[in-house]
């Protein structure tokens, strides 16, 4: 790499200051609905899943304990955000689903995302948002 450190100091000072004001919308959005960023983002995945996903496979995809999933998922079931039925392929296991409620939650949480990118990104013209995504995507990397 040919930037000056100074550069990259900088570099990572602006990406980090985006991220916060990403972050404080995201938080602002998922208060009244008294959500965390990570049962948000578990209700994501959870949806995601057609079909239902065991709550062991949940832990795997979101790299936390399965403990912690079982929590996560109480406390979103608790919220009538999912609902557990039987895995038809397995009496063993449970699959954990959607409801309607959530879904329609994830939707409404999705457009305010946009709205909070939208005002975030709004300064750059659709060209330099092109190629701000070409950037950042460049530095995509498996770090671990």
């Amino acid at each position: 790499m040919n930037a000056t450190p100074d550069l990259i100091d900088q570099l990572a000072d602006e990406l980090t200051r985006a991220f916060r004001r990403l972050r404080r919308g995201q938080r602002k959005e998922l208060a009244p609905f008294g959500l965390t960023f990570g049962q948000a983002r578990g209700l994501r995945m959870i949806a995601s899943s057609p079909g239902g996903v065991r709550i062991g496979e949940l832990a795997g995809m979101l790299e936390i304990v399965p403990r912690s999933a079982t929590t996560m998922v109480d406390n979103l079931e608790n919220a009538g955000l999912v609902s557990r039925r039987p895995d038809p392929a397995d009496r063993r296991s449970v699959l954990v689903i959607s409801t309607s409620e959530g879904q329609t939650l994830l939707d409404r949480l999705a457009e305010e995302q946009r709205t909070s990118a939208e005002r975030l990104f709004a300064p750059l013209s659709p060209q330099e948002s092109e190629e701000l995504l070409r950037l950042l995507q460049a530095t995509r990397e498996d770090l671990s």
